[in-house]
């Protein structure tokens, strides 16, 4: 039997794992008081994780030393209640492992880091550099927003060689498909997780992933997957189709989930005020009055959840 860490991702890290947005003050430092309070919403909600930073954090605008008080924040108000799984994603391998350090020294029990792939030495490589060098569980990002990303043959072998190469976070088009290949090429043994998976996550269900990583909405998706997992699967899809019109709207870009996430996380009492930090996609007038609309709708489904 081969030796692995003893943090299991399909069971530690199964539900929903939310990506934080980080909160910004009118004079842009963190909104510290912000960022526990989601992370309290979350954790009353049902989630089984965070993971932080990201690109949903705003990653790429954070300073080093924004990243280290943003973990050490979450790591502190979750309090074990919840895993904290560290962002390491940079665009060198000597910046990925340094992150990796600082997250460990924290308290992350698994460090997520967005492996870009070339070619299948020079990624396996990568990788095994990645786990000497990290004591703890790894999830590797395998992100392609036109193709299929890491070959599934090339992720079997490595988790069958690398033991702390625990879950794969699988964002390639299209997602299905390769949520069962690296599935049924593990027997079941790879935490496979999906972030994009959240606009298909009935069949993600069905497809058996483990976890899905929404930025808000905590109640209304612990919520389908609660009922999902309790066997009343009819109930979960039509609470997913309630979701329809948000993630239609929210999910079309990256910058517009930024926006819209923020807004209501401000507009739910949680964060001191929407603002980012300078994204390259402009939020205008028409974007702002439909995303109250929907911030009002997503209110009301929240509410109907709290008195059912």
């Amino acid at each position: 039997m081969r030796c692995r860490s003893d943090f299991d991702p399909r069971s530690g890290l199964a539900g929903i794992v939310t990506v934080l947005n980080t909160p910004f003050l009118e004079n842009d430092r963190i909104d510290i008081a912000g960022l526990r309070a989601n992370v309290r919403r979350a954790l009353a909600a049902g989630v089984s994780g965070f993971l932080v930073p990201a690109m949903a954090s705003e990653v790429e605008t954070l300073s080093e030393e924004e990243r280290r008080e943003i973990v050490a924040t979450v790591v502190e108000e979750s309090a074990g209640e919840a895993v904290v799984v560290g962002g390491a994603s940079a665009a060198t391998q000597a910046e990925r492992l340094r992150h990796a350090e600082m997250l460990v020294k924290l308290g992350c029990r698994c460090v997520l880091v967005a492996l870009p792939y070339g070619d299948d030495r020079s990624y396996e490589a990568e990788l095994r550099e990645l786990a000497r060098e990290i004591p703890v569980a790894l999830m590797i990002q395998d992100w392609d927003a036109g193709g299929y990303g890491v070959p599934v043959p090339l992720v079997a072998r490595l988790f069958q060689e690398i033991p702390s190469f625990l879950s794969l976070k699988v964002e390639v088009v299209p997602a299905g498909p390769k949520y069962t290949e690296l599935l049924k090429a593990t027997d079941g043994g790879l935490h496979v997780s999906g972030g994009w998976a959240v606009g298909q996550m009935i069949e993600a269900l069905d497809r058996g992933v483990h976890t899905f990583m929404p930025t808000g909405m905590h109640e209304i998706y612990c919520e389908i997957y609660r009922r999902y997992r309790e066997g009343r699967r009819e109930e979960a899809v039509a609470l997913f189709r309630d979701l329809l019109p948000v993630l239609a709207f929210a999910n079309q870009h990256l910058d517009i989930s930024i926006y819209f996430f923020k807004r209501l996380l401000w507009r739910e009492g949680l964060f001191a005020t929407p603002r980012v930090r300078g994204r390259g996609l402009a939020f205008d007038a028409l974007h702002e009055s439909t995303a109250e609309e929907l911030i009002e709708y997503v209110t009301a489904l929240t509410r109907s959840l709290r008195v059912a």
